[in-house]
């Protein structure tokens, strides 16, 4: 288990304030219950520091490559499966699979299919609780399409949450990826929607658990 990128700053400087404080509360002149003032501090800031390790892991996985299969970019549960109109840039119906990551969740985002980015966008906007109807077109989020080598192209989209503000991505168009590679973060919870062609057959149902890079989401 390696902690990711996105977190490592982050991480250091928490540990610095951390030592801080418990070095100055244990600094303090004795008072009444001034041992167990200290070991209060000392757990609540080991519990912390365990919650911000745990929600930056980026564990290594073993992606089992099959171009016929669309797997899951996010660790979450499966909190929509509708069809919908995809109005931005396929501007057809789909099939809309949404995937909500809470803040337990590993926040890696993975490439659902191999392909070539044939469209990149990023939106600012709100921050709408991630299951609102509307955040997957007022919240702030990104919007990718990968072109398959057989011509198809899945669009999908990283949206940010009440508590996920900070959207990373790392692809830009003309790049290929292979499937299950690392496209982008999310940190503190949020949702990504995948759509899919219509002739897709979806292999999961609302309140499937996923993991990224290993769920198989739908066959095509």
């Amino acid at each position: 288990m390696t902690i990711h990128k996105e977190g490592r700053s982050l991480l250091l400087v928490l540990v610095v304030i951390l030592i801080i404080i418990n070095a100055t509360v244990s600094s303090l002149p004795s008072l009444r219950f001034s041992d167990l003032i200290v070991y209060g501090v000392l757990t609540a800031s080991l519990v912390v520091l365990i919650l911000i390790l745990q929600f930056f892991r980026s564990p290594s996985i073993d992606v089992e490559i099959n171009e016929k299969h669309i797997i899951a970019p996010a660790d979450g549960k499966v909190v929509v499966i509708e069809e919908t109109e995809e109005t931005e840039y396929l501007k057809s119906k789909r099939k809309q699979v949404s995937i909500f990551m809470s803040p337990i969740n590993v926040h890696v985002n993975r490439m659902p299919v191999a392909g070539t980015i044939s469209y990149f966008k990023y939106h600012p906007g709100k921050y709408l609780v991630a299951w609102h109807p509307k955040s997957s077109t007022e919240n702030e989020r990104t919007t990718v399409v990968a072109k398959m080598k057989n011509g198809t192209e899945i669009l999908f989209r990283q949206i940010a949450g009440a508590l996920a503000r900070r959207i990373k991505w790392y692809v830009q168009e003309g790049q290929t990826l292979q499937q299950g590679d690392e496209f982008g973060f999310i940190k503190f919870g949020s949702r990504v929607d995948l759509f899919l062609p219509l002739n897709a057959k979806i292999l999961v149902k609302p309140g499937d658990i996923t993991k990224g890079g290993k769920t198989v989401i739908a066959e095509l």
